[in-house]
């Protein structure tokens, strides 16, 4: 469905496909929009069908960052609304870092600012070959929001990512997989196919594995090597118990396909 918010909410099989949808503005973060992008992620963790979501923009574009326009006219706000403002968008970093099912981000256009720092939230990040990226922040005089202080130095390293902050330069997808930020770069028209070939994949993944895995190697770059091991201890035997190893120990025995298959990229993706 697709609302004034800018939000098209769209399902395929186990996949939550979110596509945001402003058109005119190059799909940027609306209050509304992130209101309505922080409810559809809820919706999507809580809904035990969905196994995993595609986070993607319309029209030719991801996202060009936050509303200019609208920041334009809110000079005259005060400092208690611009805190609730920022807490709006502080619900909406922690719900997609909170977030125990995949997350595949596919960029295509621009990512600017916010933009990036909503693709940095992502398990899996795909671009297009036309792909525009950027930590715009400086540029206009701000600072990184959406978590990117956060995520982009776990991603990329903290010297890159302070030259990406301090710098505000633009760069391009081949460097975005060079650095790490993306996972593969793909011609525009395959760039969405892949990013649900990938989120389809999790359909015959053991979701308890999934879950925990995600949520011990989002803790791993905060914790030390004892804590990680007590966590493979306590989740291990969870694992175990699951119908999935059941079943996929029964598939073994009898010579049968795996449940779980990662896609095969495309052959026309640059390797």
């Amino acid at each position: 469905m697709s609302g004034l918010d800018g939000l098209h909410v769209g399902r395929e099989a186990a996949v939550a496909v979110l596509t945001l949808d402003r058109p005119g503005s190059r799909n940027a973060l609306s209050p509304a929009l992130a209101e309505a992008l922080t409810a559809a992620l809820r919706d999507a963790q809580q809904d035990e069908a969905v196994r995993a979501i595609v986070l993607a923009g319309a029209g030719g574009d991801f996202c060009a960052g936050g509303d200019l326009k609208a920041m334009a006219g809110s000079g005259s706000r005060t400092a208690e609304k611009r805190l609730a403002g920022m807490q709006r968008y502080r619900t909406l970093t922690e719900t997609l870092l909170g977030l125990d099912k995949p997350l595949v981000a596919a960029v295509d256009g621009v990512a600017f600012g916010a933009g990036l720092s909503l693709a940095l939230a992502a398990d899996i990040v795909l671009v297009s070959r036309r792909a525009r990226l950027a930590m715009a922040f400086h540029r206009v005089g701000m600072v990184p929001d959406l978590g990117a202080w956060y995520t982009l130095p776990r991603v990329v390293g903290l010297q890159r990512a302070k030259e990406l902050v301090f710098s505000a330069r633009e760069f391009g997808a081949d460097e975005a997989r060079q650095m790490g930020l993306a996972l593969e770069v793909l011609a525009a028209p395959e760039l969405l196919p892949r990013a649900l070939a990938i989120a389809h994949s999790f359909g015959g993944a053991s979701p308890v594995a999934v879950r925990l895995s995600k949520r011990a190697l989002q803790a791993s770059l905060q914790s030390g090597l004892g804590t990680m091991l007590d966590l493979e201890m306590l989740s291990s035997p969870v694992a175990a118990t699951s119908d999935y190893v059941a079943e996929a120990v029964r598939r073994f025995a009898d010579k049968e396909p795996a449940q779980f298959q990662w896609p095969a990229p495309p052959s026309s993706h640059d390797a």
